[in-house]
């Protein structure tokens, strides 16, 4: 049994309640309502070099580095297994490596491109659409949906012969699998023989028990597995990039898990996840401990340095570099969950500051327990912002800044118009593939969305010591303003809206970030923000674009359109034609007897001339009754309506 409670604090994530207590076992048990949720990782192995390597297949057997600035911002396995390293100098891996290729990676269209076109072809796997990019090479899915449906649907009697469905329409899209094993590596590493994590005979049931429940989970996990190596598999073969994956509940345990074994591969964290009594500790906490603070997802440098120093009782060191540098103190998870007197109201009073989330304290202590209450975001038409930035030895004259501002800024207006129009024709609204190979000539483009902050962020490097060296910093400082309005006219060119933003909205907003002379920059960043979507015919817009639906109603209304052409009557219209114009006759010739008989000739009656206005019959039509044709005057004759017939009586009375 665990130790009473004395002081809880409470985190619910996705139907998983912890709750931790304030004692020195840190944590008691959670419900096991919770791991509901596939979150799957997907990383692409050395990106930048895989890009490359895409477009020129020949350089995959070669050492293949990409440089930026002075150093190495990454280089494929072939690099790695002859010594280079990524953030290494260009000439120590010259040295290392003397026939290493080395190529241009500053311009990021070509690494921004194949991203794209990655994300989409992942995310038409994923029925919720919770497909989240982090970065250009990594891909969150959320496939629970799928999962769901296919564990509802699983044979338990032939479970080593299962079949995993794609598609809730067609049951002949998906693949085979075998349900009682995982796909790929786990952690902990499973053992031969092993029951029934490694090797699961029988079907899970409905029952509540902590046993039963983490042999559902792992049969969830299994599915998710074999899911995700189909997903490396397809991404390999038809787009000819490999990945490495890591599976688990939730993003913070599947990016961590696909770590373990790199490259081209995957793992699954295995349950259990949570500690129970006579239980072994849970997979989660062995998994987490091992790692260093830093390495946390959602633990920055600024926390991880903050959590070394209380650990520590003093300041970490550092190795040389400002770039490249790393800390010597490794700090792991368990020194800090374990730390005597650890809590989440002590991490609270460690990590407070300015601008700092008031329940910071329960947000980390969640983290060091694998608990991360993030959703996979569903998939977005628009980025959330656009920004592009670069770092400099030495900045620290205006005319550099401008120059830089001005490079910074036209790319800036360039992503802009890549992520944020689209080209239509005619009113339509092309796909991407038709965008990407279509003849602007003759159409128009028009704005998905309009940012409406403009962001410029500066790094300055701190003041020289008396020894001529600088003390470690990455803070930045920013300063934003609305973006103006010439910035969306498609009509201007990409340099001449650049110049103009850089001269009356980036180089003032420097001047009140930088007031005073004497700054030395290493880092700018130009962004633009706050995007509010236009109006569109999904209802993911900010409206409806009315132009566009007018643009496009001919188009639209096409199939309910009636168009008067001058067709060949058959033979059956012919004959209705001839039987209609013999009843006519008929009727006319009756008409005329009738005439005949009551008519004795009237001044009364009222001929039909030019001047005469023949109203329509339909007005006295009422309930699609026969109309009233009124009396006929014994005098004369005349037929008229009943309510005339007095008046027309006196007239015979009064001739005069």
């Amino acid at each position: 049994m665990p130790r009473p409670i004395t002081s809880p604090a409470r985190i619910l994530t996705r139907g998983w309640s912890y709750t931790y207590e304030e004692s020195d076992t840190q944590i008691a048990k959670g419900t096991q309502e919770a791991f509901q949720t596939e979150s799957v990782c997907v990383d692409y192995d050395c990106f930048y070099a895989a890009v490359f390597e895409a477009e020129n297949p020949v350089l995959k057997s070669l050492p293949l580095a990409v440089q930026q600035k002075h150093i190495i911002v990454t280089c494929n396995y072939e690099a790695r297994r002859r010594g280079l390293h990524k953030l290494q100098l260009i000439k120590e891996a010259r040295k290392t490596c003397p026939d290493v290729i080395i190529v241009l990676g500053e311009d990021l269209t070509r690494f921004r491109n194949a991203s794209k076109e990655l994300y989409n072809f992942l995310k038409r796997f994923v029925w919720s659409q919770k497909v989240e990019k982090l970065g250009f090479d990594e891909v969150f899915l959320d496939v629970t949906n799928l999962v769901d449906y296919n564990l509802d649907i699983l044979n338990h009697h032939s479970l080593s012969d299962s079949f995993f469905h794609l598609d809730q329409t067609d049951p002949t899209v998906g693949f085979t699998y075998d349900a009682t094993c995982f796909a790929g590596n786990t952690f902990p590493a499973g053992v031969e023989g092993d029951t029934p994590r490694s090797k699961l005979s029988s079907f899970p049931t409905a029952d509540t028990s902590e046993t039963n429940s983490t042999d559902r989970l792992e049969t969830r996990l299994r599915l998710a597995s074999h899911l995700a190596q189909y997903l490396r598999h397809q991404l390999e073969e038809q787009k000819g990039y490999t990945s490495t994956v890591g599976i688990s509940t939730n993003k913070l345990l599947a990016k961590l898990v696909g770590n373990v074994n790199k490259p081209t591969n995957q793992t699954t964290l295995r349950p259990p996840y949570l500690s129970t009594p006579g239980n072994a500790e849970s997979n989660v906490l062995s998994f987490i401990d091992n790692h260093d603070i830093g390495g946390i997802p959602g633990i920055g440098y600024k926390l991880s340095h903050k959590l070394r120093n209380h650990v520590l009782r003093r300041e970490p060191q550092f190795n040389e570099g400002l770039v490249w540098g790393g800390t010597k103190e490794n700090v792991k998870v368990r020194d800090v969950r374990l730390f005597p007197g650890m809590s989440s109201e002590v991490l609270s009073e460690v990590l407070k500051g300015p601008g700092s989330h008031k329940d910071i304290g329960v947000k980390v202590w969640g983290l060091l327990h694998g608990v991360d209450d993030t959703d996979v975001g569903k998939v977005r038409s628009v980025p959330l912002q656009i920004s592009i930035e670069d770092s400099y030895l030495r900045l620290d004259t205006l005319s550099q800044i401008h120059k830089e501002l001005l490079m910074l800024t036209s790319s800036l207006i360039h992503r802009m118009h890549v992520d944020l129009t689209e080209i239509e024709e005619d009113g339509k609204a092309l796909d991407e593939d038709e965008d990407k190979n279509a003849d602007t000539i003759g159409m128009s483009r028009r704005w998905l969305a309009h940012p409406r902050v403009l962001r410029l962020t500066t790094r300055p490097r701190p003041p020289m010591r008396a020894d001529g060296t600088r003390s470690r910093t990455f803070k930045r400082i920013s300063r934003s303003t609305s973006v103006p309005s010439f910035v969306f006219k498609l009509t201007d060119s990409t340099e001449t809206i650049a110049k103009k933003l850089v001269d009356e909205a980036l180089v003032p907003l420097f001047r009140k970030l930088h007031p005073e002379a004497g700054w030395d920059l290493s880092l700018m960043n130009v962004a633009v923000t706050d995007m509010i979507e236009t109006a569109s015919d999904d209802r993911h817009g900010g409206g409806r674009d009315i132009g566009r639906m007018f643009r496009r109603q001919d188009e639209v209304l096409k199939e309910w359109k009636i168009e008067d052409r001058d067709m060949a009557p058959s033979q059956h219209d012919i004959d209705e034609q001839y039987n209609a114009e013999d009843d006519l006759e008929m009727a006319d010739d009756n008409a005329n007897a009738n005439q005949l008989y009551t008519r004795k000739g009237s001044e009364d009656e009222v001929l039909h001339t030019q001047s005469t206005i023949v109203e329509d019959d339909s007005q006295w039509d009422s309930g699609g009754e026969e109309p009233e044709l009124g009396d006929a005057c014994n005098i004369c004759g005349a037929t008229m309506p009943s309510f005339a017939m007095i008046a027309h009586e006196r007239f015979h009375l009064n001739p005069d």
